[in-house]
């Protein structure tokens, strides 16, 4: 049994990663901004970039999840500096925690494929560089923010998150939605490359850092087997046994989301290579297989 601190507790993400930690037999401290309303909650706020190293005395590791939603709102202004400062300065609150208890406190910091910006069909692994656009930006403050837990000599993970297929939220909500009444089809050309991965492989990839200490730096949290989006489109289809065949124009795609959309449309062939070296296996190995999990 281990005694883990997670952040962003109550999202998508966070939810499942609680109540799975729980199902094993952990005990998880819940760190929350709001008045906390069950004995395996503290107060913290993020936006302050200090926590008290006292909250993590007896904790093995942290996984920090906190951030808002990049898909949650149209890409103001305003919000696309919300989306930057919840991450780096929660992360930097954490990090310099994580450092200042003297401990070899294990933390899993959230990251995502963002990082490596539209890269087409180029291969991508966890050794290649950034890229460009607002997310890889943001990205790289993200990571960078822990560097006081990394200079301090904790092992740190950046679990570099895919688009999770979930049904109850996140990017693949709207598209379920769709693909159920039998319109969704390829978003733009289709040929954009969907780093995907389901919740559960999200969430078990995440139990698995936890438990790796030894595996540290980048590690891309997506399926094995990259797929273009309208494969994507195609096997909700199947499994819906809906048709999957009208495209949602670019134009149309961007007139709705707004700024979004360019990541929408985005290309990034990924694999998790660090993931699988590190003795990993996926629950849903392929596309087929995730889709039939999903509509479920």
């Amino acid at each position: 049994m281990a005694r883990v601190a997670v952040t962003g507790s109550s999202g998508l993400i966070g939810t499942a990663l609680v109540a799975a930690l729980r199902a094993r037999g952990d005990d998880v401290l819940r760190l929350v901004r709001r008045e906390p309303a069950a004995p395996d909650e503290v107060r913290w706020d993020p936006a302050t970039r200090r926590l008290d190293p006292a909250v993590l005395d007896g904790v093995d590791a942290v996984v920090n999840l906190a951030g808002a939603g990049v898909g949650d709102h149209r890409w103001s202004p305003a919000y696309k500096r919300e989306i930057l400062a919840s991450r780096t300065d929660a992360t930097t609150a954490v990090a310099t925690a994580v450092a200042a208890t003297g401990a070899p406190v294990r933390l899993v910091s959230g990251s995502a494929v963002g990082f490596y910006g539209d890269r087409g069909d180029q291969p991508l692994t966890e050794a290649d560089a950034a890229g460009t656009g607002f997310l890889a930006e943001v990205v790289l403050a993200w990571e960078a923010a822990a560097g006081p837990a990394v200079e301090a000599g904790a092992p740190v993970a950046f679990a570099r998150t895919g688009i999770v297929m979930a049904a109850g939220g996140g990017a693949m909500a709207p598209l379920l939605r769709l693909a159920r009444l039998g319109l969704g089809g390829p978003l733009g050309s289709g040929r954009q490359f969907w780093p995907w991965v389901t919740l559960v492989d999200e969430v078990r990839a995440l139990v698995h850092l936890v438990d790796r200490p030894d595996v540290t730096g980048a590690v891309n949290l997506t399926g094995p087997a990259p797929a273009r989006q309208r494969e994507v489109a195609a096997a909700l289809g199947r499994a819906l046994h809906r048709p999957a065949v009208l495209p949602a124009p670019s134009l149309a795609l961007r007139a709705v989301v707004g700024e979004f959309a360019g990541e929408i449309l985005g290309s990034q062939r990924i694999v998790g290579e660090a993931l699988l070296a590190s003795g990993f296996v996926h629950e849903h190995a392929d596309l087929d297989a995730a889709a039939r999990w999903l509509v479920a």
